[in-house]
């Protein structure tokens, strides 16, 4: 059965969608951005300070969901400039230390709000 999943830590949908969705032990989570949720604006800062807010974000519905980085399996990075992919790979590390999900990353002409980077979620309960 389908779950929705919504927490006020995290911004709110800014369109047709949830921030989660959980299925079956499975939680799948919309593309974050790094928007801040107490103003709704995008955070201040180059692609480092960006993607620390992104995973604050992500960080904050997992833990609405009962989930935590441990349980992530997948993500995908979308990055408005490829060029900053070793600066937002540093700090992507920094999350994801041993047993790393998988993860694809790809550039995109351009992302909501003028974000440098979102990054979609997968994650699993653990048995």
């Amino acid at each position: 059965m389908k779950k929705i999943i919504s927490t006020q830590n995290a911004p709110a949908a800014i369109g047709p969608y949830s921030q989660a969705v959980e299925v079956n032990g499975t939680l799948y989570i919309s593309g974050q951005i790094p928007l801040v949720s107490a103003t709704g604006k995008l955070a201040d800062g180059d692609i480092k300070a960006q993607t620390h807010q992104v995973f604050a974000n992500i960080k904050a519905i997992l833990t609405e969901a009962g989930y935590s980085l441990d349980d992530v399996v997948k993500t995908t990075v979308f990055m408005a400039d490829m060029n900053d992919f070793v600066a937002m790979n540093e700090v992507y590390g920094s999350y994801f230390s041993e047993n790393c999900p998988a993860r694809s990353a790809v550039a995109v002409k351009a992302l909501p709000k003028g974000a440098l980077l979102e990054i979609e979620t997968i994650a699993v309960k653990k048995d």
